[in-house]
């Protein structure tokens, strides 16, 4: 690798780092062994899977030169900051050389907007069909839309790549309007009703035709950048469940906003993104997506923000005890779920367990799941107290006391040991 090659992608991954929209769960693009690569099933990759496996992308951008000047963003033309960017053969070779020494298994390929957005998404394109057509790469490609880029060259690119995306940037239209004027959420809905208009089309023509290609197999995702705007979490979460519900995107990532700028319209948070926020943030759509809960019910006008000492679905627990003690023995499968302490996973296995029996306090441990946290939630066999004999707030300091103490007992131990 040439130093002016190795400078560019320190510069261009650099700037990548604060997309964190890069996800790729869900492709199945298969080597047919003339090719190099595989996206099917595991051998797809990204920073982190669904399942918890870390694995490993190219994650750059073509260029951060941009013609828009968005007050969050590091790579807006009023910073001062070092320009630089690939051509389509650079990319091309950095993908397959990494590949081929095993640094990485798939590539993340993003762009500031240079000249005009069909300017810089036919480049986009040239590179992913280089790598499909010329170089037979059949790992996992995740390439992002760009706003107001023409439906063809969208069309065209989505025959190549596993997962597209596009940044919504902020939760609303105001408070995108605020920091990135010349940006609007129509921008980027345009593109996403598009592409799923697309998929379900090339989908319903696969049934009929066998030689049909695949048009993003893993789907949309897109992404919301946190704490820069003024927005509460239910607004947050009510703008990621329209958005779930109108495109059918696969994620919708919650990024905390990294203080990058001295621009009066951008709020004082010191040097670290509002983490803790962003992690709630996830575990909330976690609930959205996999437990069955509405978004209503978690955030509202009563309670627009979500509890920062608790998780949500334990936050949502004790404002709704009357659903409370919940019977494990005899409870549906979706009533499970919103017992804190239990996951999916471990709601099957208990569904499954009680077929044989009763089950009783050791069981539901074997089992996995938090009982200190549960046990404040249910009935079983042989539960010690009754729900009702403790308020909410009690429950709460209970649980934290706990936790606290678990903290407490691990750090101990790892001083003992260390």
């Amino acid at each position: 690798m040439s130093d002016r090659l190795r400078e560019k992608l320190n510069i261009l991954a650099d700037a990548a780092k604060y997309d964190v929209s890069c996800s790729s769960s869900g492709s199945n693009r298969k080597n047919d062994n003339k090719g190099v690569g595989n996206g099917h099933k595991s051998g797809i990759c990204h920073t982190y899977t669904e399942d918890g496996r870390c694995v490993s992308l190219l994650k750059i951008l073509l260029t951060n030169h941009c013609i828009f000047d968005c007050a969050y963003c590091v790579s807006r033309k009023s910073n001062d900051i070092e320009r630089a960017a690939f051509t389509v053969d650079e990319v091309v070779e950095l993908t397959m050389s990494f590949y081929r020494r095993n640094y990485i298994e798939g590539l993340f390929l993003s762009s500031g907007i240079f000249k005009n957005a069909d300017f810089t998404m036919e480049r986009l394109l040239r590179v992913v069909k280089k790598l499909r057509l010329e170089e037979k790469y059949n790992g996992y490609i995740h390439l992002k839309t760009i706003p107001g880029a023409s439906d063809e060259l969208i069309k065209e690119a989505g025959l190549y790549a596993d997962r597209m995306s596009i940044n919504l940037e902020m939760p609303t239209e105001s408070g995108l309007k605020l920091l990135a004027p010349e940006k609007s959420h129509t921008d980027v809905i345009k593109p996403l009703d598009y592409v799923q208009k697309q998929i379900v089309q090339f989908k319903e023509e696969k049934k009929l035709i066998k030689s049909v290609p695949k048009f993003v197999p893993a789907g949309q995702s897109t992404q919301m950048v946190i704490g820069a705007t003024p927005e509460t979490d239910k607004e947050i979460m009510h703008t990621a469940d329209a958005f779930y519900k109108n495109f059918a995107l696969r994620r919708v990532y919650y990024s905390g906003y990294i203080p990058i700028s001295n621009d009066s319209r951008m709020p004082i948070l010191g040097t670290q993104p509002p983490l803790l926020r962003e992690n709630r943030l996830y575990q909330t759509d976690w609930l959205m997506r996999f437990y069955g809960f509405n978004v209503h019910e978690l955030l509202n006008d009563a309670n627009p923000n979500l509890d920062v000492d608790i998780d949500p679905k334990l936050s949502w627990a004790l404002r709704n005890l009357q659903h409370f003690p919940v019977d494990i023995n005899t409870a549906d499968y979706k009533m499970i779920l919103r017992i804190p302490g239990i996951g999916v996973g471990s709601a099957n296995k208990i569904v499954q367990a009680r077929k044989f029996g009763k089950l009783y306090i050791h069981q539901l441990k074997n089992i996995g799941i938090s009982y200190n946290r549960a046990k404040h939630f249910i009935r079983c066999a042989d539960s010690p107290y009754q729900l009702k004999d403790y308020q909410a707030t009690q429950i709460k300091s209970f649980i934290l006391a706990e936790s606290q103490s678990k903290y407490i007992k691990t750090d101990t131990q790892q001083l003992i040991l260390f």
